[in-house]
């Protein structure tokens, strides 16, 4: 039982910026599944029906912050009638929404309010969504919070989630891990060694059982492929009720609405391309594949050295790179690295909220600090460009070029670009199996029914 219908146990999951959307969402659902499209900036259209480009007009951050909360509303209402048309009235649908996107509270309102009857329940992640409950009980569905750890949830229930038990469809355990896109791991667990899902599961089925929670599925997401690798998680007493989440396998769907280009790279996959990183501005560990844009950060962050604004120390050798004449003092074996930089091009040295200074390209620089001009506080909290929805509209903090304008590239690699190679392109750790699947043999693609049979068999 999932959303108060009986469905198949198999569950889209649920990707931002257009990625999984109301076409893709309700052809799962219409397999008598569970399909879920973003309510992240999701895209509306015109009387054509071409996508709408997401521009911005507004002098400051805060007026471009309030046209993105349009749009956001604006392309949430819209994926949810697509997806309801599309269903056929099967299976269930579900929004997913990020904690952390700016104004989240606000879009969930008015998306469903103005989809009454259309959304069956609504997954959250990316932070701790407290009020997700008492929102999702003003309208009457079920909610799903998405969780790494026991712990993770004994606290959303402890604050929040107790007092409206009733509507608690689930517990998405998304495996930090294996899962695509941003991840929880925590400040105790080492990103470099994945640890079994199987007994955080098991905890969690414990706590949830104390709470009285029995009947209530968990959904375990990140790094499900075949359903056969899983049969021992299905009918345990252990476990108890169980569903899975996939996310990476309905990219590639006759269905999915992205490129062509990016379907044929995750086709071509190996182990070991898509790797864990913290270069995200919302500070999380993200999983994407290591393509250029990844590469790109990667040697930014390496061309990095340690500097104070006065002689200090072992910071004796002056470094004035340029046009500025701006002085940093570095020391010895650093203001050497720093001259082989600047002797390769790197000629903008840029500070970091940590005292280091990055050297990059004139072109690099002025893309990195445009994109922090540009900035549209997509973001409860931003490190590149330091908007933050606090009063004051502010982090504090300075700005942190070692980052990215996470909203520019993704809205890019969705609509913009067919060379997905030199954009952020979010995917989970099994993502090379496609390559050794014989279902995908010779870039067969399937449609979504095709695929949602498959599974059901077990590959």
């Amino acid at each position: 039982m999932i959303s108060g219908k009986e469905v198949m146990p198999l569950i889209e999951g649920g990707k931002g910026i257009g990625v999984t959307n109301g076409l893709s969402s309700g052809a799962w659902a219409a397999t008598g599944a569970v399909g879920t499209f973003s309510g992240v900036n999701a895209d509306s259209y015109d009387e054509n029906g071409n996508a709408i480009p997401q521009t911005y007009q507004g002098r400051t951050r805060r007026e471009r912050h309030e046209e993105l909360v349009k749009y956001a509303v604006e392309g949430g209402v819209t994926q949810a009638q697509i997806a309801h048309e599309t269903s056929g009235g099967e299976g269930r649908l579900h929004m997913n929404i990020l904690w952390e996107m700016a104004a989240s509270e606000r879009i969930l309102h008015a998306i469903m309010q103005r989809s009454k009857g259309l959304i069956h329940g609504v997954t959250c992640g990316a932070g701790m969504p407290y009020r997700i409950a008492e929102i999702a009980s003003q309208y009457q569905v079920h909610y799903y919070p998405i969780v790494s750890s026991g712990r993770a949830f004994r606290a959303l229930w402890k604050r929040a989630y107790h007092k409206f038990s009733e509507l608690l469809g689930g517990v998405v355990y998304e495996d930090p891990w294996r899962a695509g896109g941003h991840n929880g791991l925590s400040n105790n667990e080492d990103p470099n060694k994945p640890e079994d899902p199987y007994p955080r599961v098991r905890d969690l089925r414990t706590l949830m059982n104390s709470f009285g929670l029995q009947k209530v599925p968990i959904i375990m997401a990140g790094g499900v492929w075949y359903l056969r690798d899983w049969q021992d998680w299905i009918d345990n007493s252990e476990l108890g009720p169980i569903a899975f989440q996939f996310g990476t396998r309905p990219l590639v769907t006759k269905e999915s609405p992205i490129s062509e280009s990016w379907k044929r790279r995750l086709l071509k996959l190996k182990k070991g391309d898509v790797g864990l990183n913290k270069f995200s501005p919302t500070g999380f560990y993200s999983s994407a594949v290591r393509n250029k844009y990844i590469n790109e950060l990667e040697e930014r962050e390496s061309h990095q050295v340690a500097y104070t604004s006065e002689p200090l120390g072992d910071h004796d050798q002056e470094l004035t790179p340029g046009p500025r004449g701006r002085s940093f003092y570095l020391t010895k074996g650093d203001f050497k690295r720093a001259q082989e930089w600047l002797k390769k091009g790197l000629v903008r040295a840029m500070k970091t909220p940590d005292s280091t200074l990055i050297f990059v390209t004139d072109e690099k620089a002025r893309e990195i600090r445009n994109d922090q001009a540009n900035c549209m506080g997509c973001l409860s909290s931003c490190r590149f460009s330091n908007w933050s929805t606090n009063p004051d509209f502010t982090t504090g903090k300075k700005v942190d070029p070692r980052s990215f304008c996470i909203q520019k590239t993704l809205q890019d690699i969705i609509h913009d670009v067919d060379d997905v190679d030199n954009q952020l392109m979010f995917s989970g750790h099994g993502a090379y199996r496609f390559a050794s699947d014989p279902f995908y043999s010779n870039g067969f693609i399937p449609s979504v029914n095709q695929l949602v049979t498959r599974m059901a068999t077990g590959d």
